[in-house]
């Protein structure tokens, strides 16, 4: 598995309903154990981590719409080639090189 497969997985892991579920356990037992440290900056850090994974959350959504989309005018599509139907399972740098090697 290479690094890039796993910071996609990651990523996509960081937009699930449970990644919610591990903050706030995050956020409680660091209440009950540590609460004399949780000051301002311990807020400002959960907060930054809550925001991130609704932005992760909301792209991620955002995403997969478009690429529902995409995959349902391919299918429509005579001429569309079907393997495109799948790219999206590929990492992005595959990606890259294949929409170069095709604009070359």
């Amino acid at each position: 598995m290479t690094t890039a497969s796993v910071l996609t997985q990651l990523g996509t892991a960081a937009a699930r309903p449970w990644a919610f579920l591990i903050l706030i356990g995050y956020i409680a037992l660091w209440l009950v154990f540590e609460h004399e440290t949780f000051d301002w900056h311990g807020f400002a850090t959960m907060a930054t981590w809550t925001m991130t994974l609704f932005i992760q959350r909301a792209e991620h959504r955002d995403t997969q719409a478009l690429q529902a989309k995409l995959d349902e005018l391919l299918r429509a599509s005579a001429g569309a080639k079907d393997e495109l139907t799948t790219i999206d399972e590929k990492e992005p740098e595959e990606i890259e090189r294949r929409r170069k090697s095709e604009d070359s």
